[in-house]
């Protein structure tokens, strides 16, 4: 079974909420102009999927307004002391 390849300079892995065998590695590939997301699973990739750096402004807006969207939902239980 090969290795996990390091990711390059630019790049975050963040782990999966079901538990610390699976996660998300995000690499930034400049020179090929994209950003690959993949899943690993046990230090073994299960999928990728490549996203062209001009469409990374778009996934970031969506991120975003998903976010906005979500904290806009809990602030009012903050605000009333729940």
């Amino acid at each position: 079974m090969p290795a996990a390849r390091p990711l390059p300079e630019t790049g975050s892995i963040f782990l999966d909420a079901r538990g610390r065998d699976r996660a998300l590695r995000v690499s930034w590939h400049q020179d090929a102009g994209m950003v690959v997301l993949s899943l690993w699973r046990d230090n073994i990739c299960t999928g990728s999927f490549r996203l062209a750096v001009d469409e990374v402004p778009q996934l970031i807006g969506t991120l975003r307004d998903a976010l906005d969207q979500a904290y806009s939902e809990t602030r009012p239980l903050y605000a009333n002391g729940a």
